[in-house]
């Protein structure tokens, strides 16, 4: 239980993981193009999942922008829907 008490303590004083800062809030994109596959692969795992935003550092606008774009980046085929 000492463990669980020091650990507890130790993210209190502020010591833990720093978040992760949304690239796109950063660099001020307005839209996210589904064209621009190469920015968009970053998003995707290597098996074809989307990330999500506690793995990628999105913001949840951005999150739900980018996951509108790869959607309709799979449609037009200038993503796979899965990886065989």
């Amino acid at each position: 239980m000492a463990d669980y008490d020091r650990d507890r303590d130790r993210d209190r004083r502020g010591r833990g993981r720093r978040r992760k800062v949304c690239s796109f809030c950063v660099d001020k994109v307005r839209d996210i193009d589904y064209k621009d596959t190469s920015k968009l692969r970053r998003y995707i795992t290597e098996r074809g999942k989307m990330m999500p935003r506690r793995m990628s550092g999105t913001c949840a606008y951005h999150q739900r922008h980018l996951s509108i774009a790869i959607k309709r980046a799979r449609v037009m085929a200038l993503l796979p829907y899965s990886v065989d």
